[in-house]
C-alpha cells in the first residue's frame, strides 16, 4: 500500500544542508497497524506528513497503491489525500465555529457527498461513539477525550483506506487514551490501515509493528509480540 524508497527531507541554508529525514525505506501493507516511535526532533511528524501527502520529500520515491506520489501534481495529491487518507492530530484541530455534527460532516462536503447520504453517515458515527446527545455542541463545550472522538469520527467518516494518527492520545488522561486506542484496534480489525506516532510504549504495543527512528533514519523495525 505504502512504499517509501530512499526518502530524504532537508533544509538548505547558505552554507549547509540540514537533514530532517535521511534515506528512509519503509513499506506498509494494507491492513497493518504500524507505530512510529523516536525521540522529539527525530523526524516522526515530518515522515507522517510525507505519508499523508501534506509535505513532500526533498529526494526519493513514494508509491501509494503503486501510484508514484513523487511524480504527482499538487491537485492529484490533494485528490488522493481527500479520498484515501484520514488524519488525526494531537491538538484535535476541530473547527471552533462548527458544531460536533458539522465538524464530522466537513470532509463529506469536500467530497461532494449528497445531503441524504451525509446525514446517514454522520448519524452512524455519532451513534457509534455515543455522541448523539452532543451533536449540537461546539468543541469548547466538550472534554479533551470527546474532542478527540469527534476528530476520529471526522477522520473516518469518508471511509479512508489509511488513518494517520500523530500523538492521538498526547493530550488525554490515561482512561481517555485507552478508549481511543480501543477504537483504533477495532478500526484496524475492520480493515483500516493505521500508522500512528506515539511516545507511549503501551500504545505502541496495541499495533502490529514498531518502527523506531532516530536522527531522521530508521534504526529498527520489528513485529509486536502479543
Amino acid at each position: 500500500m505504502i512504499k517509501l524508497k530512499d526518502i530524504d527531507k532537508y533544509i538548505d541554508s547558505r552554507f549547509q544542508r540540514t537533514f530532517i529525514l535521511k534515506g528512509i525505506d519503509l513499506e506498509v501493507q494494507q491492513g497493518e497497524f504500524l507505530t512510529i516511535m523516536g525521540p522529539s526532533g527525530s523526524g516522526k511528524s515530518t515522515l507522517m506528513n510525507i505519508i499523508g501527502m501534506l509535505d513532500e520529500p526533498s529526494a526519493g520515491e513514494y508509491f501509494f497503491f503503486d501510484d508514484p506520489v513523487h511524480k504527482m501534481k499538487e491537485k492529484q495529491k490533494s485528490e488522493m489525500h481527500k479520498n484515501y487518507i484520514g488524519f488525526i492530530f494531537q491538538a484535535y484541530h476541530l473547527i471552533d465555529e462548527l458544531t460536533v455534527y458539522e465538524n464530522i460532516e466537513t470532509p463529506l462536503l469536500y467530497k461532494g457527498v449528497s445531503s441524504g447520504q451525509r446525514k446517514s453517515m454522520v448519524a452512524e458515527l455519532l451513534d457509534r461513539f455515543s455522541m448523539v446527545a452532543k451533536k449540537d455542541l461546539f468543541p469548547e463545550q466538550l472534554s479533551g477525550g470527546q474532542q478527540q472522538l469527534v476528530g476520529i469520527a471526522r477522520a473516518i467518516v469518508g471511509q479512508p483506506k489509511l488513518l494517520l494518527a500523530d500523538e492521538p492520545t498526547g493530550n488525554l488522561h490515561s482512561e481517555q487514551g485507552k478508549q481511543i486506542m480501543d477504537i483504533f484496534e477495532k478500526l484496524n480489525e475492520e480493515g483500516i490501515t493505521i500508522v500512528q506516532v506515539t511516545h507511549s510504549e503501551e500504545n505502541a504495543k496495541r499495533g502490529k509493528r514498531i518502527v523506531r527512528i532516530a536522527d531522521g533514519a530508521v534504526v529498527s523495525d520489528e513485529k509486536v509480540v502479543k
